[in-house]
């Protein structure tokens, strides 16, 4: 189950960031937006990416081109019909996953792998909507997927373990370092994350600390990188709230239930850097 081409589904930042990387890794890559805007948006990404890469000296121009010269981009899932592998990155919505993979099932040569990046919703329901349920599994890239070195390998009940050692490779090869979860909501990193951003926005909402108090000390008492209200902003409030829906129909723990601050900014479209505001404002 050797991979060369990789098709790639979803206009956002993930879809861009896994196409670079998977043409870094030498793979042919076509990427599938559901208009010709938003596809040749995602070219105008990567390309933006690489010229900042030779700018800052970590790539020559002709590994640039080179990486450039392997990525197309299309609106027709006809297109994606000889991809060794499928990797969809569209909305965190089950329903709208589904249909996609039933759709796929229909247009992919029969031994392909199709996979999700979700970061949440399980993987098996996607499956059991196709005839190749042992060649879907999940494979989640982290934001940035160019830069986060962690891909989690999630392995349905159905999936072979043909099909998770071909992704795995797969994600070595790209310069990643897989780990194999099993298909539970949250997986590893968003099952121990969440509840700690759900509680940093429940201390917010109870008046404890303000946001820049709160992220001060998460980064100056825990050593991490970015306080939660700059991730959130980060991952997007919309994202988040979707992730603790799932973790809380799953598990019915309280430590999942959204705050109620957070489903009041996602209604009033305050989501974070892709809207301009959320947690801060970057309109400036």
């Amino acid at each position: 189950m050797a991979i060369h081409k990789v098709g790639v589904i979803g206009s956002g930042i993930m879809g861009s960031g896994i196409a670079e990387v998977a043409a870094t890794a030498g793979c042919t890559v076509v990427l599938r937006s559901r208009s010709q805007s938003s596809a040749d948006g995602m070219l105008k990404g990567l390309e933006k990416s690489l010229a900042k890469q030779v700018e800052r000296g970590k790539k020559t121009q002709d590994e640039a081109d080179a990486i450039r010269s392997r990525v197309s981009a299309t609106t027709a899932l006809s297109d994606l019909a000889d991809a060794d592998l499928i990797i969809e990155s569209v909305v965190e919505d089950l329903a709208v996953k589904k249909a996609l993979f039933a759709e796929l099932d229909g247009v992919v040569q029969p031994n392909a792998i199709i996979a999700t990046n979700t970061s949440t919703l399980p993987v098996v329901e996607m499956a059991m909507v196709t005839n190749r349920p042992a060649l879907v599994c999940g494979v989640h890239f982290f934001n940035p997927a160019t830069a986060m070195s962690l891909v989690e390998i999630v392995a349905p009940i159905t999936a072979s373990d043909e099909t998770l050692r071909a992704v795995t490779e797969f994600a070595t090869a790209c310069g990643k370092e897989p780990v194999r979860v099993k298909d539970q909501a949250g997986f590893i990193v968003n099952a121990l994350l969440f509840p700690y951003l759900n509680n940093a926005i429940r201390l917010l909402e109870q008046g404890v600390a303000t946001k820049e108090g709160i992220d001060t000390a998460m980064k100056g008492g825990c050593g991490f990188p970015m306080g939660p209200f700059a991730l959130l902003d980060l991952v997007g409030l919309d994202t988040s709230l979707a992730i603790l829906e799932a973790l809380y129909l799953e598990f019915a723990d309280a430590h999942y239930a959204p705050v109620p601050l957070l489903k009041r900014m996602v209604v009033a479209g305050q989501l974070g850097r892709k809207s301009g505001v959320g947690f801060y404002d970057y309109r400036k």
